[in-house]
Parts: structure tokens; sequence; C-alpha cells
């Protein structure tokens, strides 16, 4: 896909960003990958890919060099200079590095490998931060990480890898809807407005993540979150009602219009569900 005439100056706001955290291609100076979001090195080289930039692009290979050289022997991706190395941070790291088209380069192969065989008990991924204190709630994974790392194995071409006990958090959370996890994700009104482009834990996000999954796609609970999403389309199309601030003068999802990129991805649900 290349970029439509449309989006060129979208995609010129992205690159004119690159420097603004203090090195090139969306980092630190001291390397750190995470800060400046949308505008971060594991953030920005999406958005040019959702907007029609060919991943081999050099500057886009050139943020790739920087996510890998995050990368650990364990596997893990150490995406600021210091601190705890959480579970989220190399889900993004991956999930950036599928994107880019890496997903058959061995490290990632191994970071996969290591992030499926660290599992929460319930199944899906935790990151032990305590912001809201602690209690029975937090004892579960992380809802948002774990929709992340079944995005991320389904953009590397490894959606069959995911266990089932993984889809079924998600599935569960739905019924639920409870605060869960150390970061206390649950679903409420923010969750339920429609945000594009996809970053956070969010309706639209959900659906299009699990519609590629079968085992989602033949249970009632993804049929009920479906008819949510489309219950808000117009004329069949996806309308903004949630975009990142920093996001909100682009032209491909501006907030309460609609959007030709992100209908694109609901007619990947739509085609997901059609293949059965």
């Amino acid at each position: 896909m290349a970029v439509a005439a449309r989006y060129q100056a979208d995609v010129e706001t992205i690159l004119a960003t690159r420097h603004d955290n203090g090195a090139d291609h969306w980092t630190t100076p001291d390397g750190g990958l995470a800060k400046g979001g949308p505008f971060s090195t594991l953030e920005a080289p999406l958005l040019l890919v959702e907007l029609g930039v060919d991943p081999t692009d050099q500057v886009l290979q050139e943020a790739a060099g920087a996510i890998w050289r995050a990368w650990r022997k364990d596997a893990r991706f150490r995406v600021s200079p210091s601190g705890t190395i959480y579970p989220c941070q190399t889900i993004n790291a991956a999930r950036a590095l599928a994107a880019l088209g890496h997903s058959e380069d061995s490290r990632l192969q191994c970071t996969f490998d290591q992030l499926l065989s660290t599992r929460h008990t319930d199944g899906g991924w935790r990151c032990a931060k305590y912001f809201f204190g602690r209690g029975p709630e937090t004892e579960a994974c992380n809802p948002g990480p774990t929709l992340a790392a079944l995005d991320a194995l389904r953009v590397a071409g490894l959606a069959s890898l995911a266990p089932p006990q993984t889809v079924e958090v998600l599935l569960a959370h739905w019924v639920s809807r409870q605060p869960l996890g150390p970061c206390h994700y649950g679903i409420g009104t923010l969750f339920l407005q429609v945000e594009y482009p996809f970053a956070g834990y969010n309706l639209f996000h959900y659906v299009h993540t699990l519609s590629h999954y079968e085992q989602a796609r033949n249970d009632r609970r993804f049929s009920e979150a479906l008819g949510t999403l489309q219950s808000k389309l117009v004329d069949g199309r996806i309308v903004v009602e949630r975009v990142h601030r920093k996001l909100g003068a682009l032209a491909f999802c501006r907030k309460g219009e609609q959007t030709e990129l992100g209908t694109a991805r609901y007619r990947e649900i739509v085609a997901n569900l059609a293949d059965g």
C-alpha cells in the first residue's frame, strides 16, 4: 500500500517529530524508545506504516535498528536506559518490529517464545506496577498488554501460537468489565469510545485483534463486542470518537469524522468473519 496524496502531509508531520525526543528516530539521547508517545520509537513507525509508508523505508528500518539495539540476550527489550523491564515494553517492541518486517528474525522468534513462556497464571501478561495499590483485582493479568501481545502475534503471523487461555482472558473481561491487573484496565465509557489509530485498550482495537482468532470469532462475547462497534458505524464506516491529542490535526484520524483507513481496518474484521 502506498501513501495516498491526501495523507502525505500526515506522513511529513510525523517525520518532522523524529528528533523531538533529543536524538534521531524518536529516541532519547540515552537510547530511550518509549518517550514522546505517540511520537516515540515504538509508536511513530506504526503510524507511518498505517498511513501506507513501506516498512522497508530507510527511516523506518533505522528506527528498527534502534529497537534492536535494546534487545537483550534473555530476549527481552530494555526500552529505557534504567529501571525494571516490564512485559508490556517487550510486547510493544516486538509488535513494532513485526510491523516493520522483522518477523523472521530469530531474535524476535526468541522474544515471542520468552513472552509465551512467562505468561501470568491466568494466561495473560502482568506488569507488576502497583499504581493503584494492591487488592484482589491486582492479582489478575493486565488486559491491555495481553491485547497488545495478541496483536503482536497476529502481526508476526503467529496467531496460531496464542494459547486458548490467553484469548479467554479478554473474552471474560468483556463480561466482568472490572478494572483488572496492577494497572487497573477496565471496560467503561472510555473503552467503548471508538479510538483510532489503534493504541491502547479500546473497543475497536479489541474487536479487530480478536477477529484474527477463531476461538474468539465463534464466541458470543466477541459477537456482543462486535455488535457494539457496529452500532457506532455511520453508513458502514468508522467514525473516530477518540484520538490522542497530539494526533488531532492529522487528516487520517480526525475526531468526529469518518476515517477511510480506520474503515479499512473494520473491513478486515468483516473479512475475518467471512473466512470462518
